[in-house]
């Protein structure tokens, strides 16, 4: 009589083992396909780049050629922009300039053609050389200072709309989505300054968090980083927009591959790292910067292996270097972040300190659900928070 090795029930458990692992295994080839797929991107974004740099050295090495006029044999008919700068007039003809130099009228026709091209593009460089020097000898203020200048009544304007950005940004849905567009209706009158540019982009990372849809997601978070790049270009010593550039960054990278995103990574940091370089008891750059901490200490094995693939030091970090920067938020601002509390439960857990874990679970259960932490929502705070509980319940 047959009598089998395993029991019904056992035979179950090792199908459902076996599916299971089965499963896995066709998970690990589509990453590995993906990582594959990426590699090769990779090769063909360095080949373009190459290529692009060495067309583009080409082309400078062409473009450099000055517009000098041709060499006479009597040296007092020299026309340099030097001279030109001083007499502040252009030579444009072959007669007696302003500075009391004369030409030779023996030229031919062909002469005094070619020297009259020549010093048409010298005009171009003396009249911008001859504006330089006034500009610095009136001492005005530089381009990239000057749309900081605004009249009374702009400035007052600008500083209310700000106040009422900031007001509803801290609301509801309902008002953040005000805040966007009230923003959005005044870009025309304040692009050109530092404290709304970085709030627009605020309010692109406000919509990107709050929309469901993928590719409105990718859209918001792509248009928001696009504000604070200009913003960067002409403020790089904000803190504000160092910080905001980051968290757009890494909601963009969210919809990329894991190339990208262990790219994104490596910037998401540097700008945290600048923000608080620049404004060192803002407590919201340390609470970035213990976000990334802990997602780098959970990094995932295909994640790991790219990352070593593609770069020299891939990223590195600890949960406890995660817990300190969250503690030091609690520092700077006890109670600012929900979820921040909620991280350094998560920590203390990780390292096995179990009664420091149950006492940042309750601390965090104090608190509202919304809190002035970005990147994070109010229901993935509660969620969290909840899974803790059921743990320790169990």
């Amino acid at each position: 009589m047959y009598v089998p090795l395993l029991m019904h029930d056992e035979q179950v458990d090792v199908l459902e083992r076996l599916d299971f692992v089965l499963r896995n295994i066709s998970e690990l080839r589509k990453e590995v396909e993906e990582l594959r797929s990426s590699l090769q991107h990779l090769a063909a974004e360095i080949i373009a780049e190459v290529r692009s740099h060495l067309e583009e050295t080409q082309k400078v090495t062409r473009r450099r050629r000055f517009p000098f006029p041709r060499e006479r044999s009597d040296s007092t008919g020299s026309s340099s922009i030097y001279f030109t700068a001083s007499s502040g007039t252009a030579n444009t003809d072959d007669g007696e300039s302003e500075g009391g130099y004369t030409t030779a009228n023996a030229e031919s026709d062909y002469d005094r053609e070619s020297e009259r091209e020549s010093e048409e593009g010298e005009d171009e460089v003396s009249c911008e050389t001859v504006r330089t020097a006034r500009r610095d000898s009136l001492d005005l203020v530089n381009e990239d200072e000057a749309p900081l200048i605004l009249d009374s009544s702009l400035e007052e304007g600008l500083g209310q709309l700000l106040q009422q950005a900031d007001r509803l940004h801290n609301g509801d849905e309902q008002e953040k989505r005000e805040g966007f567009q009230l923003l959005l209706n005044n870009k025309l009158a304040y692009a050109d300054q530092k404290d709304f540019l970085w709030r627009l982009a605020r309010a692109h990372s406000d919509m990107c968090e709050m929309t469901e849809d993928a590719d409105e997601k990718r859209s918001y978070a792509s248009d928001g980083k696009e504000e604070i790049e200009i913003a960067l270009q002409k403020w790089d010593q904000s803190a504000e927009c160092h910080q905001w550039y980051a968290i757009l960054c890494g909601q963009l990278s969210e919809h990329e591959s894991i190339q990208k995103r262990i790219q994104t990574g490596y910037v998401f940091k540097e700008h945290i790292d600048k923000a608080i370089e620049l404004k060192p008891e803002d407590p919201q750059s340390y609470y970035l910067l213990g976000r990334w901490c802990y997602q780098v200490s959970h990094l995932g094995w295909l994640e790991k292996k790219t990352a070593s693939a593609l770069f020299e030091a891939p990223p590195t970090a600890t949960v406890q270097d995660a817990l300190q920067n969250f503690l030091r938020v609690e520092e700077l601002s006890p109670g600012f972040s929900k979820a921040g509390r909620v991280y350094i439960a998560k920590c203390y857990r990780d390292l096995g300190n179990n009664s420091a874990a149950v006492l940042w679970m309750n601390l965090a259960s104090e608190l509202p659900a919304n809190t002035k932490e970005v990147a994070v929502s109010d229901a993935e705070s509660e969620r969290e928070l909840e899974e803790m509980r059921s743990v320790w319940e169990e």
